[in-house]
């Protein structure tokens, strides 16, 4: 799913680090990071086992409106 854009995530689908990676334009090491920095930053994830990771689409979009900037508001 390389290219995956924000308009692609479904708000009912379950998503892989990479696929978010994707979405968000960053390295799937950044989530990663986030993801084990104190406090856990980056979008809320569910961790199935040690090396398996979803995202729910809803809050891959959510993470992302929260992080929105409207120029003519700021």
């Amino acid at each position: 799913m390389d290219g995956m854009s924000p308009e692609q995530i479904l708000e009912t689908g379950w998503y892989t680090t990479e696929e978010v990676a994707a979405v968000l334009k960053v390295d799937p090491s950044s989530l990663r990071r986030w993801r084990t920095a104190q406090p856990p930053q980056g979008p809320p994830f569910v961790q199935i086992s040690g090396r398996v990771t979803r995202y729910r689409g809803a809050d891959v979009i959510a993470y992302l409106m929260r992080r929105r900037v409207d120029p003519a508001v700021a």
